[in-house]
């Protein structure tokens, strides 16, 4: 049953792996309460609003340039790295 008054912020990353690890695509959703409201999509390398409210966050992340190469840098060192040392395990299976 819903509950009044619980409100849910959740954080979901997703990272997609093309060829091995030659190619790889993160994307962070931002979403509240069962609604997406902004992501951040590598391939793009900047944040898009999925509503009105989302739209204004974009707008204010995508002004700040350390942010968005954040974002990008976060590909190369944490996702990429995680692939090559995970995928013996992964293919094994």
């Amino acid at each position: 049953p819903a509950h009044t008054g619980v409100f849910q912020w959740m954080l979901k990353l997703e990272c997609h792996f093309t060829d091995g690890s030659d190619r790889v695509r993160l994307v962070e959703r931002f979403i509240y309460n069962r609604e997406q409201l902004v992501h951040f999509d590598s391939d793009l390398g900047h944040f898009v609003g999925d509503t009105p409210f989302g739209e204004i966050q974009a707008k204010h992340w995508n002004s700040q340039p350390e942010l968005l190469e954040q974002g990008r840098v976060q590909v190369d060192t944490f996702r990429r790295h995680n692939y090559e040392v995970s995928s013996p395990d992964l293919e094994s299976r």
